[in-house]
Formats: C-alpha cells, sequence, structure tokens
C-alpha cells in the first residue's frame, strides 16, 4: 500500500501539521501526496496516521469517531486500533487478518508532526530535519500555516529566488538591491546552500517595526534547502552599517530563523509550514503575534501570485517556461528532485519483476 506517483518524492519525512493542530479525542484529516490520512493522539499522547479509507466500502474515517484509542467508520461500524488493525466487525465472530487499514510512520518532533509517505523500511528518524528554534525557548515564534492551489513545485521555485522581492513584496520584503544581487550557491549532499548579502541599503519595510536601530543597514540571508520534504531553513537579519552582521559577529544585530516546508497534497494543491523564530523582545510576548502577522502578510503575497501562476499553467501545461540566469537554484533542485523520483521509479519497478 505505498504510493506510486510520479510527481514527488515518496521517501522523505514531510511535515504533516503543527503539533496543537491534532488534539486529544479528535480526529485531523488531512491529504498529502494524493493520500488522505487521519491523524489523532492516542492516550498516552502519541500520535497515530492512518488511511483515511475504510477498508471496506471505502468510507473516510475521518467520517468516523474515536472509541479510546481505536477509530470506528460511521457507515457500516468497522473498527481500527491505531496499528491499523480491524478489530471489530459487527455482526461477525472473527475479522479476518486481511482487515485493515495502512497505518503510516509519524514522528512528533520540535512541535511539529511529521510523516513518512514512502517505503516503512526506510523510514529512518535520523532522516528528519534539524532546528532546534522551534523547541528553544530563547526564540520565541507562532507557527503558520497557508493552504496553496498550486503546486508544491511552484512554492519551492519561489523558496529559492530571491529576485521576485522587489516585486512581489514591493511593501513588505523588498528592497531594490535583491534585484540586481547574484547569490552564492553550493549545492549539497542534501540539496543547496544559498548565500545572499547586501551592505548599506535600507531596512526592508516589513521589519522596521522591531528595528532597534536607524538609518542603513548591512543584510545577510542564508538558507539550506533540503530536497527530501521539500524543508527550507532560513539564518537571516539585519544588523547596522560596518558591524559585520553577516559574518556571523551579530553584534546589535536583529536576527531570526526561518523553517518554510512546502508539502505536496494533491498535483495542484500544497500544504504550507512556516516560523519566523526572533532572538530579540523575549519578555514581549506580543511580538510573537506581530511578527507572525507580518510575515503572513508577505506569505500571502506569494501565494496571490503563486496561485495565478498555476491557474495560467494549468490551461497549458505543456508549454515550456524559458530560463533566465537568475533560475539557477531552482533549476538545479528541479533536476535533482525529478532525479530522485526517476530513481525511486526504477527501484520500484525492479521489485515488481
Amino acid at each position: 500500500m505505498n504510493p506510486t506517483n510520479s510527481m514527488w518524492i515518496t521517501n522523505a519525512w514531510y511535515i504533516a501539521a503543527w503539533a496543537k493542530d491534532v488534539t486529544g479525542g479528535e480526529i485531523f484529516a488531512r491529504t498529502i501526496l494524493d493520500q488522505p490520512i487521519i491523524f489523532y493522539r492516542t492516550a498516552d499522547g502519541s500520535v497515530t496516521a492512518l488511511e483515511d479509507r475504510c477498508c471496506h466500502r471505502h468510507a473516510p474515517l475521518s467520517k468516523g469517531r474515536l472509541e479510546g484509542d481505536e477509530v470506528r467508520c460511521m457507515y457500516h461500524g468497522f473498527k481500527f486500533a491505531s496499528d491499523g488493525r480491524c478489530t471489530h466487525v459487527p455482526g461477525e465472530d472473527r475479522v479476518p487478518k486481511k482487515y485493515g487499514v495502512r497505518r503510516y510512520p509519524v514522528i512528533e518532533k520540535q512541535n511539529l508532526i511529521w510523516i513518512w509517505m514512502g517505503e516503512d523500511r526506510l523510514a529512518d528518524p535520523d532522516l528528519i530535519v534539524d532546528w532546534p528554534f522551534l523547541d528553544d525557548p530563547a526564540w520565541p515564534y507562532k507557527g503558520g500555516y497557508l493552504h496553496y492551489q498550486a503546486s508544491y513545485r511552484l512554492g519551492v521555485d519561489n523558496f529559492l529566488d530571491f529576485s521576485h522581492l522587489p516585486y512581489v513584496h514591493e511593501k513588505t520584503l523588498g528592497t531594490s538591491a535583491y534585484a540586481d544581487s547574484r547569490p552564492q550557491l553550493e549545492p549539497t549532499d542534501f540539496g543547496i546552500r544559498i548565500v545572499n548579502t547586501a551592505f548599506d541599503e535600507p531596512l526592508a519595510p516589513i521589519f522596521r517595526p522591531f528595528a532597534s536601530f536607524p538609518g542603513n543597514i548591512d543584510r545577510w540571508s542564508n538558507y539550506d534547502f533540503h530536497i527530501r520534504g521539500n524543508v527550507l531553513l532560513g539564518d537571516f537579519g539585519s544588523a547596522p552599517v560596518g558591524e559585520g552582521g553577516h559574518l556571523g559577529e551579530r553584534k546589535n544585530a536583529m536576527q531570526f530563523r526561518h523553517l518554510s516546508c512546502m508539502t505536496p497534497e494533491t498535483e495542484t494543491t500544497s500544504h504550507y509550514h512556516f516560523a519566523q523564530t526572533r532572538n530579540f523582545g523575549l519578555d514581549d510576548e506580543a511580538l510573537d503575534d506581530q511578527v507572525l502577522a507580518a510575515t503572513v502578510a508577505a506569505f500571502l503575497e506569494d501565494q496571490d501570485i503563486i496561485e495565478a501562476q498555476q491557474r495560467i499553467i494549468s490551461l497549458d501545461p505543456d508549454r515550456p517556461m524559458l530560463p533566465a540566469g537568475i533560475d539557477k537554484a531552482l533549476l538545479h533542485i528541479r533536476r535533482e528532485t525529478d532525479r530522485i523520483i526517476e530513481m525511486e521509479q526504477g527501484a520500484r519497478a525492479e521489485a515488481a519483476e
């Protein structure tokens, strides 16, 4: 019962939800990689993830109810344990062994719920990217979520493209330096590292309410993109001109650590989870909401243009895009993603022979 869709990498840990989204006594439903899945917490607080499809007549278990650590389908009453086994069929003395639903490997880590969508035997928890800022009180934040009516690939393209910032984010994140600068790119075994710096430029509008220094700034934006799971991890910030913020000295700097993840839902829809942690204003809880609101305002600008882009692409999906020099990072990741998908397909075909 493993997915074979060629549009995405399956052997990867994807962010399924923020941990706070799955609460005790309730079923949380979400589609990931075209697979309908339910999540719920058992009595000990741990999260389980089951196929949202009763093995009997394929009614969604998300329409069912929790009975202790088990879920009952409310079409014909079949009941399933948290490991996916069918434990009760009304009117039957025994339950055939073949009755059951898939249980997905799932891990709760750093306030996130991660799910493995590929072959169960390959689900190594050590492969989950580590971002300790998400559970470090010295880096407060509130996590965000947006549902995209667009392919995850278009969202990933956006992650890797600094040149859109002065245009899409003219009133929030963008400054003129982003349009003309070319970041340093370093292919890695996990994806790509991107380093972008600018000196003696105005602070981006979105950050002015949080800055404690006047005048122009030096800026750095350093990002690691992980192909498996489509996870972007960022270290960025601003410092007074000439104080070496981009070098790591970070004197008087306003710093952020960023997480973005684009989890495919279907071919043309996606789940976007993000967090903007900070190391300033630690005693000001109101800043959590203010930073989140500013971040969401910028990301809604991305969502608007990307969803419009998807609508145009869907009208003529075979029409090629013309690449430009600014596309080096995203083209590299698209090629590597296609290579991994092709490798997975080959392995599945070989196993089926």
